[in-house]
């Protein structure tokens, strides 16, 4: 046996490519994300169940049944001598259970005192910003909620809001 022979057999011997360990980790890799998207989805891993995820509630014609509107009376607030305008007018309602509309009723003189004391306190480059109105509202809103209690008031929609 001369030197090439030897070389010939050793070449022949030489360890199997490295493809054995790569398609063992992508088929783990697999199973694993498998696992974990059933894991998820029935609830084993984070502990909620998806069966007892309700779809979102409807409106239907029933569900109106249980709202009232409480027209509040209109505010009229003077604006400062400096400014361009003279008067603020404001007149809204409030939406809320029905259950509650008496309960509501009775402090609508508090509501009314508590927004006409905030809209006297608003600055007139408030009432000018283009995102404003959204602005006072959700803050009146807030105000009028804590005055009548939890859960009674469900909005403030407001009917006029006039500069002049």
């Amino acid at each position: 046996m001369d030197m090439t022979d030897a070389a010939l057999t050793e070449s022949k011997e030489t360890p199997k490519s490295g493809k054995r360990p790569l398609v063992l980790g992508l088929l783990l890799a697999i199973f694993g994300g498998l696992g974990g998207y059933y894991a998820t989805s029935t609830g084993l891993l984070l502990g909620t169940e998806s069966k007892d995820v309700k779809p979102a509630k409807v409106a239907s014609k029933d569900s109106f049944s249980d709202v009232a509107f409480i027209p509040l009376e209109p505010i009229t607030v003077s604006l400062p001598q400096n400014s361009a305008y003279k008067h603020l007018l404001f007149r809204a309602e409030l939406d809320v259970n029905k259950v509650y509309e008496s309960e509501v009723k009775t402090v609508l003189p508090r509501i009314i005192d508590v927004l006409n004391s905030y809209l006297r306190a608003v600055e007139i480059s408030d009432i000018q910003e283009s995102a404003s109105l959204t602005r006072l509202r959700a803050q009146m809103l807030r105000r009028a909620q804590i005055v009548a209690g939890p859960d009674r008031i469900n909005d403030l929609l407001i009917m006029e809001f006039v500069l002049n």
